[in-house]
């Protein structure tokens, strides 16, 4: 059973509380979108101002180029899951290693243009592996099924890694991306812009 998490992508204080809020009374894991504005074209409220619901499990997805310069933040923050990208500039393998040494999982982004011989090798060590086909520092944009060619590659090489998708999910899509070998599928826009997220949560959960 593929896991439904609702994404929070803000370019400010008031926008981040109106989103978390309009996740907190359904969504049991969060994806939350942390930009720089130099790896990312946007920037989001800073790793020392994010927060979620105690009862919520967080995934922050650091669209950062020097994650490392985050680290002592993040530790103290205690989120379930902190995603890097494989393009940044980054000791890939200490970054990891620091987190699991304080009970934190690690994940790797990966985007559309970098190829698996470059992202692949940079895995090991990690719990998480996410498929990135959206629009940097933005919800919406389309989703690349031809991507799952890559989920496909490292659910073959990394059977232990836990994939996800970010970019483009609706009702139309998660069904395909599901048996394409996805087991977390982070949803923005289609939640967060819909009249009634609490039921297209549900859909996708159907």
């Amino acid at each position: 059973m593929a896991v439904i998490c609702p994404t929070v992508t803000a370019f400010d204080n008031h926008e981040y509380r109106a989103q978390m809020e309009r996740l907190e009374p359904f969504a049991e894991r969060v994806h939350i979108d942390l930009m720089d504005g130099e790896f990312a074209p946007t920037k989001s409220p800073g790793v020392d101002q994010v927060w979620w619901p105690e009862n919520i499990n967080a995934d922050l997805h650091l669209m950062y180029q020097r994650p490392m310069e985050q680290l002592e933040q993040l530790l103290k923050l205690r989120p379930d899951l902190v995603v890097i990208h494989a393009e940044a500039d980054v000791d890939h393998a200490a970054f990891a290693e620091q987190l699991h040494n304080n009970g934190i999982k690690a994940g790797l982004a990966i985007l559309q243009a970098t190829p698996m011989e470059i992202a692949g090798p940079l895995l090991y060590g990690f719990d998480h592996a996410l498929v990135f086909s959206g629009n940097l520092g933005h919800h919406g944009g389309a989703a690349d099924l031809t991507l799952l060619d890559k989920v496909r590659v490292i659910g073959e090489k990394h059977p232990e890694l836990e994939i996800s998708w970010d970019g483009g999910i609706s009702d139309q899509n998660a069904k395909q991306l599901i048996e394409g070998g996805v087991d977390v599928l982070n949803v923005g826009g289609w939640i967060q812009n819909s009249d009634d997220p609490a039921a297209a949560y549900a859909k996708l959960k159907q």
